[in-house]
C-alpha cells in the first residue's frame, strides 16, 4: 500500500464521489470521512458508506455532530423548508460554519494519520452560493491548518485540495465517469427520502440533474 495517506471529506454526494475517486487514481492511500451533523437528508450517510465501500477506502469514519442544535438552516432546521424553486443570495440550505467544522476534524484525523493532503468537494462555479465553497475560504483554511497544528510547525504541513472548485457540474460528471464512479451509489438530494430517492425539485436536484444533461451522461438518480 501507498504510504501517501489523504484524508477524503465524502458528504455521499456527486461531489465528493468523484474527489474520492481523483484521490485514489493519484496514488492516495484514502481515508473517507463522513458527518452526522443533524442534516435532514439522512440517507447521504447511507450513500457514503456505499461510495467508501465500492471504492475500497482503507478506513471510513462517521463522525457524529449536532448542528441541528444551533439551526439556522433548511437542512438542519424541520421548521425551515427547503426552497424549491431559485433563490437571491445565500440560500437557507447554507449551513453556518459546516465547511471550517468539517475541515477542523478532517486535518485532525489527518495529523493523527500523517497523512498531508485533505481532499474536498466544494465547487465555485456550479453551486448554491455558499461563501465556505469559495477558493478564497480553501487558501485560508490551508494557512490556518499550517499555523495551528505541530505537523504545521515541525512537519511536512498540510494540504487542502479542492480539484472541482472551479469545474462545472458537467465537467466534474465527465471525470467521475472517466474514473469509474458509480453516481447510482450516490445521494445530493437536500430532502431525500428515507430510501435515498431525490425530489426532483431543490436547489442541489437542479444542479445535478443539469450536470448531467449537459455532460451528457444518462442520470442514474431515483426520483420519489
Amino acid at each position: 500500500m501507498t504510504d501517501r495517506k489523504a484524508v477524503v471529506l465524502l458528504s455521499g454526494g456527486l461531489d465528493s464521489a468523484t474527489i474520492l475517486a481523483q484521490a485514489k487514481a493519484a496514488g492516495f492511500a484514502c481515508y473517507s470521512m463522513s458527518f452526522d451533523y443533524g442534516q435532514r437528508h439522512h440517507a447521504e450517510l447511507q450513500a457514503a458508506e456505499r461510495v467508501a465501500q465500492q471504492m475500497g477506502v482503507v478506513e471510513h469514519k462517521v463522525i457524529g455532530l449536532n448542528l441541528n442544535g444551533i439551526g439556522g438552516s433548511a437542512l438542519t432546521d424541520s421548521s425551515i423548508a427547503v426552497p424549491e424553486a431559485p433563490t437571491e443570495g445565500i440560500p437557507v440550505t447554507y449551513v453556518p460554519a459546516r465547511n471550517t467544522v468539517f475541515l477542523s476534524l478532517a486535518l485532525g484525523w489527518a495529523e493523527v494519520l500523517g497523512a498531508h493532503d485533505i481532499f474536498i468537494g466544494v465547487n465555485a462555479v456550479d453551486y448554491s452560493g455558499y461563501p465556505d465553497c469559495r477558493p478564497e475560504f480553501i487558501e485560508a483554511f490551508e494557512r490556518v491548518a499550517n499555523l495551528a497544528t505541530r505537523e504545521g510547525v515541525e512537519g511536512r504541513g498540510f494540504r487542502i485540495q479542492a480539484p472541482l472548485q472551479n469545474l462545472s457540474k458537467a465537467q466534474i460528471v465527465q471525470i467521475g465517469v472517466q474514473h469509474g464512479v458509480d453516481y447510482g451509489l450516490t445521494v445530493s438530494c437536500y430532502q431525500a427520502d428515507d430510501d435515498g430517492r431525490a425530489c426532483g425539485k431543490c436547489d442541489s436536484c437542479r444542479l445535478r440533474a443539469a450536470g448531467f444533461a449537459a455532460a451528457g451522461v444518462a442520470d442514474p438518480t431515483r426520483y420519489a
